[in-house]
């Protein structure tokens, strides 16, 4: 059995995990999230882990070897990233045909985030997906 490793980097506003190439990543990449998130107070936390499943999903299924999740709490916006270490890019703007070679977690992306964009680099990739959260701190209070 193999386990992610304790968080690289842990605070308030960012969280760095190794996560390695296997099927159980993508549930310890959600356990982990929704604590970090449920910590923080993340009013869009259910969507966050579906993002960061999603994302830890198609990295073990189309990549060789671990991947890294990051998670960073910019004031109101998160940014969910992973990186892994496939050259292969996804056409993030081609809609979902479906079928047995998936595509629909994109379009879950596309559709729960702010914005989807991959960032190349040599020996692989880093797809971020951001998405506008309140926490309870941050909202405003509502007029009538």
């Amino acid at each position: 059995m193999t386990t992610p490793a304790p968080p690289l980097t842990s605070s308030g506003t960012r969280l760095v995990v190794a996560l390695p190439s296997g099927p159980r990543s993508p549930a310890a990449a959600r356990r982990i999230a929704a604590g970090w998130l449920d910590t923080g107070g993340c009013a869009r936390a259910a969507d966050a882990v579906l993002i960061v499943s999603e994302l830890v999903t198609n990295a073990v299924r189309h990549a060789r070897g671990p991947c890294l999740l990051t998670l960073a709490d910019h004031g109101g916006s998160l940014d969910i990233a992973v990186t892994d270490h496939s050259e292969d890019m996804p056409d993030v703007h081609r809609p979902a045909a479906g079928g047995r070679h998936g595509g629909f977690g994109l379009e879950i992306m596309r559709h729960l985030g702010d914005s989807l964009r991959v960032v190349p680099r040599i020996g692989g990739k880093t797809v971020h997906v951001s998405l506008r959260v309140h926490t309870p701190a941050h909202d405003s209070p509502r007029t009538p």
